[in-house]
């Protein structure tokens, strides 16, 4: 209720309850989960240029036309809904912070763990850079990124460790960078269209199928730059690249469903 007298009595288009202003608090939290939000509340300023103390809470009460103002920009990623409206209003928010007690909890689990903390940074590339490319692709690069350690790993394990064919140690390579990216984007990129048990199989068939084109042109584009002197990383990084746009695309469609 005071918030709301607040926001009424000033005419404000949200109130924030915050652990930050003074004579708000956090009760019980070691060290560790204390620089986490400090630096969650660092880096949301990246996004969100207000003087906000406390941009990472869940508690405020905002105004119906203040909120319509800003929906269609919204990046729904992840749990920070305030974040996410301040970094998608159309016009600077008149707010105001009321100061709470942050307590234990007393019953559940918390839901933050490596993965919400995932999810966090993806929203804050999608309100930086959303705009000019899906913020999904660039995570999706990252993990491919990763992939890419794993792809030259393997390549070099059996072109150069086992002299297999320069062709049959790149399409091994693939395999198996594939299915490292998969499990990665299912629990990471795709958190929200995650797929378990049957479904984590049948999607990795799926990752496969989708990826078959991409990886066809990996290995042929490759195999071409191999064949023509180029040393075999260089070689191995030109495969790479092709198939990353159509295997992001096709297995967004297909493998997690998204539009």
């Amino acid at each position: 209720p005071a918030m709301v007298d607040r926001m009424c009595d000033e005419g404000l288009d949200l109130v924030v309850g915050s652990r930050y202003c003074l004579g708000g608090s956090v009760e019980g939290w070691d060290g560790g989960r204390a620089r986490m939000s400090r630096l969650a509340t660092r880096l949301a300023h990246w996004v969100v240029k207000a003087e906000l103390g406390d941009p990472m809470s869940g508690f405020f009460v905002v105004r119906r036309d203040a909120f319509l103002g800003a929906v269609r920009q919204l990046s729904g990623e992840g749990y920070k809904i305030l974040l996410d409206l301040f970094a998608s209003a159309p016009t600077p928010l008149r707010f105001a912070e009321l100061p709470y007690e942050f307590r234990s909890r007393f019953s559940g689990q918390s839901k933050l763990d490596s993965a919400v903390v995932w999810q966090y940074l993806l929203l804050l590339v999608d309100k930086k850079v959303g705009h000019l490319v899906p913020a999904r692709f660039v995570l999706f690069a990252a993990v491919g990124f990763s992939g890419l350690f794993v792809h030259f790993l393997i390549l070099s394990s059996l072109f150069r460790g086992l002299a297999l064919a320069f062709p049959v140690a790149q399409a091994c390579a693939t395999v198996v960078a594939m299915t490292s990216n998969y499990a990665i984007n299912n629990v990471l990129t795709y958190r929200d269209s995650r797929r378990r048990g049957w479904r984590f199989a049948t999607g990795l068939l799926s990752f496969y199928l989708a990826c078959g084109v991409g990886a066809v042109a990996n290995v042929g584009v490759a195999d071409v730059a191999f064949d023509r002197h180029y040393t075999w990383w260089l070689a191995a990084v030109a495969g790479v690249l092709v198939g990353t746009v159509w295997n992001y695309v096709a297995t967004s469609v297909f493998t997690w469903g998204r539009r």
